[in-house]
């Protein structure tokens, strides 16, 4: 038992500690080194051959990394500045707006996006204040995007993700509530912005951006015996298309987006995601851990909100917790509620990690540091938290 333990704390331990730097190699070293101390070589090799050759997982790798390059594409032509000289409105409205939107651009050090916008724009609020803004409402919206960390975790947890995303309606209501009542409503800031109003520059993008998850829906709903991955393929390849049809880029610009976003990150770490998953649930360490009493809402609420503030990850907390909930709950136990309440509460810690990219290049972008920009999250943050685990506890033990 002390080895499986070892074995497990150990992989975990690369898993956080490799992540910082790459995410997807971090999960591959943590699937391997979990897999030889568990498991036959015999028995590894065939869990990475049905993993990689899984046609599911092989789409679903494969959409995630388009999506990186439709931000790229959007940012490219112009679409995206087009869009923001288009409004009219009150300027601490747009503070939650543009990054709230740009959020759903899953692009590598996508808050640099958002950040010059917003120190643009913004008016009588310090630098804290202006960093906190921008990582607190570039993620509120993510949280219930169905192409952002939703779409692969639901696939591993085997739920809709549609349900999913109606499940963390109160969540997100909650997150913006609370971003708006304490980082906008102190900013004493009556300006407006007065752009050019153009409904084309307005509406384009954002089509864009929604026709994906759209086609998704649409097709899984009428056409119940493909595989739910290929329309969503389909659905990103078009919004690609559709980036550079609109943005007028030539096609020779998908050499430089493509250096520029790095899709293959993405593309892997799915494939690594799954292998983790699958060695984890093939190992002795789920029975070990399973035989820990504690109760779900601690492992779900507690758990989850720790996890995701020492990963500044979604997928890499939920790839974690899967596999130990299913060991000492069973499969069953997994409900749209019980996913809900677990991806919330990994969201929550994900939102201020030290290691989450969009805090660090924040912070740097607006000259501030960890202590200040903690002093302006701490409050909504614990409120969250406190409020996650109230449901928790009340609606699953």
């Amino acid at each position: 038992m002390a080895f499986i333990w070892f074995s497990f704390l150990l992989s975990i331990f690369l898993l956080i500690l490799i992540g910082r730097k790459s995410i997807w190699i971090g999960l591959l070293t943590a699937s391997l080194v979990m897999g030889i101390l568990n498991l036959s070589l015999t028995e590894i090799a065939g869990i990475f051959r049905s993993t990689i050759t899984d046609l599911p997982i092989l789409l679903l790798a494969l959409s995630v990394g388009i999506i990186p390059l439709i931000g790229g594409a959007l940012g490219r032509s112009g679409l995206i500045q087009g869009l923001i000289d288009s409004l009219k409105m009150r300027s601490k409205t747009f503070l939650f707006i543009a990054p709230a939107f740009m959020g759903m651009l899953t692009m590598p050090g996508g808050a640099l996006l958002s950040a010059p916008v917003i120190a643009k724009v913004g008016k009588g609020a310090t630098p804290a204040e202006y960093s906190a803004i921008n990582v607190w409402f570039r993620h509120v919206l993510v949280m219930v995007y169905p192409l952002a960390g939703l779409l692969a975790t639901t696939k591993m947890a085997g739920l809709n993700l549609y349900t999913e995303v109606l499940f963390l309606l109160p969540g997100f209501a909650l997150l913006t509530f609370l971003g708006f009542y304490f980082l906008l409503r102190p900013i004493e800031d009556s300006s407006s912005l007065t752009g050019s109003h153009n409904l084309r520059k307005i509406v384009i993008p954002i089509a864009i951006i929604l026709v994906a998850p759209l086609i998704h829906m649409l097709a899984i709903s009428i056409f119940e015996t493909i595989p739910e991955e290929l329309p969503l393929f389909v659905g990103v390849l078009l919004s690609l298309a559709l980036s550079f049809h609109f943005g007028q880029l030539p096609l020779s610009d998908i050499g430089p987006i493509i250096r520029q976003m790095r899709p293959w990150r993405f593309f892997l770490l799915i494939f690594a995601m799954f292998l983790f998953l699958h060695i984890f649930s093939a190992s002795d360490a789920s029975e070990a851990i399973a035989a820990i009493a504690f109760s779900p809402s601690f492992l779900i609420v507690a758990i989850g909100i720790f996890l995701g503030f020492v990963t500044g990850r979604v997928q890499v907390p939920v790839s974690i917790l899967l596999p130990i909930f299913y060991a000492r709950f069973g499969p069953d136990g997994m409900t749209p509620l019980v996913f809900a309440v677990m991806y919330f509460a990994v969201f929550i810690g994900y939102i201020v990690s030290p290691i989450h990219p969009c805090v660090s290049v924040s912070l740097e972008y607006f000259q501030t540091g960890l202590k200040d920009f903690y002093r302006k999250v701490a409050a909504p943050i614990l409120i969250a938290a406190v409020c996650v685990s109230i449901v928790s506890i009340i609606f699953i033990g």
